[in-house]
This record gives structure tokens, C-alpha cells and sequence, in this order.
């Protein structure tokens, strides 16, 4: 009985600390993103969602007429028969020719996610236990990225920042309207680089190259996390992005590259 007590006052602790920020970007829908390659990705999405939703008003439709209007309290009699051939044809070669058709836009998307030629910078992007870092193969330029979310706010000793769990130390940041390819890798277990709203969500896995790419289209900051579960801190390894114009860009760059005065 006790240990029942116990379990029953932290699982109310538990829902009582837990934070009202998850539901921040709660959402019935996947967004719509501010690159080519998440835009497409949604399209995709609604085109198969309607499809979806088509073929069920059908099918549900076509079995609700049925059940109703042939309904033994009406004195209709089961039919007695085992197979139909013409039915059965049919219903295999509709799907058929169904899958094919959502077959055509989510090959031409596929590839499109696959397609890194012609990139105008390029990003190592390395995973760590719990953090991430960033090498620009083009500028000389690499960092690490920590949380920034403090233990106190775990555990709920001061209040929660807005960004809680989602911020970092030192953002990724990367000039607008430029093709933008990532290299994932891991220095330890597998970890996945995911932020929504640039389409982009791939493995990063010791002893592998996995590619990915974004034009980001609007200046901004962009946040994301890691999609796989990679141990104790999974749930304190953010991403963030920030998106700046290439004049911006280019003065971000030469502050990093200026050596720091000691202090």
C-alpha cells in the first residue's frame, strides 16, 4: 500500500511540473515551413491526407448504405455466394491504379529531399551527448552548441523561460536564400538533427555520412530538436537555427573569424 502511495504522489508531481510550454507549438497539422523542400513536404502531406479521407467517406459510405438499407429488420435475406470475379478485380485494380497516382508526387518529393548538387554552403553537423556542432567546410568556421536550459528551471526552482528546452548557447546561423547542405554524423550513439519548419529530419549515425538540405526563404529563428532517442538528456538536446540576410551573414561570419580579446 505504501509503495502505491508513493507512485500515486509522484505521478501527481510529475503532471503538476509539467510544463505548460510543451503545448506551445501543440498543432492538428504539420507546418508549413519556410523552405521549398518543407512546403513540398506539406503539399504532399494534404494531397495524401484528401485522398485518405476520400477513399474512407467512400468505403464507410458505400458499407453504411449497405448495412442500412439491407438490414434483415427490412426482410432482406444474406446472399449465398463464395467468390465474385468481377469484383474482385475491380477492387484490386482501383488501389492499384490509387497507389500509383500518390505514387507519382511522393517519388518527385523524395527525390527532390535527396537532391544536396549544387549547395552554396555546406554544414558538418556532428552529434554529441547532448549537444551539437557545427563545422562551415567553406569558412574555416566550427563551434559547439549547448542548452542553455539551466537545471534550475528543470526542476522548477525559477521560472520557466519561454523557450524552455529549446534554446542553446550559440544559434546555427545561416544566410537566406542559399541552398544550404548538412552533413549528419555522431561521435558516440545515433542521434537525429530535426527542425520542422525547414523541412529537414535525418539520422546522425556514428560512422556515417547522412546528407539533407534547405533554402530558408525568410530571416528568423527556427527550433527543433533531436528526434531520436539517444539516452538520459534526449530531452535536452535543442536545435536552433537562425536565419539572417546575406549582408547580415557575412558580418556574423567576420565576428567569429575576429580572434577574441583575453579578458
Amino acid at each position: 500500500m505504501l509503495g502505491f502511495k508513493k507512485l500515486s504522489l509522484l505521478l501527481t508531481a510529475g503532471l503538476m511540473n509539467f510544463s505548460a510550454t510543451a503545448f506551445a507549438a501543440y498543432g492538428l497539422n504539420m507546418p508549413v515551413g519556410v523552405s521549398p523542400l518543407s512546403a513540398s513536404m506539406h503539399h504532399l502531406h494534404m494531397t495524401m491526407l484528401w485522398v485518405c479521407i476520400g477513399i474512407g467517406i467512400i468505403v464507410f459510405g458505400i458499407m453504411t448504405y449497405a448495412i442500412i438499407k439491407h438490414r434483415k429488420s427490412k426482410g432482406h435475406q444474406a446472399a449465398n455466394f463464395h467468390e465474385n470475379t468481377h469484383v474482385e478485380i475491380i477492387w484490386t485494380v482501383i488501389p492499384f491504379i490509387i497507389l500509383i497516382v500518390m505514387a507519382i508526387p511522393a517519388t518527385k518529393t523524395l527525390i527532390e529531399m535527396n537532391d544536396t548538387k549544387a549547395a552554396d554552403l555546406t554544414i558538418k553537423v556532428t552529434g554529441y551527448r547532448w549537444y551539437w556542432h557545427y563545422d562551415y567546410l567553406d569558412e574555416a568556421l566550427d563551434f559547439f552548441s549547448h542548452p542553455s536550459t539551466t537545471q534550475e528551471e528543470i526542476n522548477n526552482l525559477v521560472a520557466k523561460d519561454e523557450h524552455y528546452n529549446l534554446a542553446v548557447d550559440q544559434h546555427l546561423v545561416v544566410p537566406i536564400n542559399k541552398k544550404i547542405r548538412f552533413a549528419f554524423t555522431s561521435n558516440d550513439v545515433i542521434h537525429a538533427w530535426w527542425v520542422p519548419q525547414l523541412g529537414v529530419k535525418k539520422d546522425a549515425v556514428p560512422g556515417f555520412i547522412t546528407e539533407s538540405w534547405t533554402i530558408i526563404k525568410e530571416p528568423g529563428i527556427y527550433r527543433g530538436q533531436c528526434a531520436e532517442l539517444c539516452g538520459a538528456g534526449h530531452a535536452y538536446m535543442p536545435i536552433v537555427v537562425e536565419a539572417k540576410t546575406q549582408a547580415d551573414y557575412e558580418t556574423w561570419l567576420v565576428e567569429q573569424k575576429t580572434p577574441k580579446n583575453p579578458s
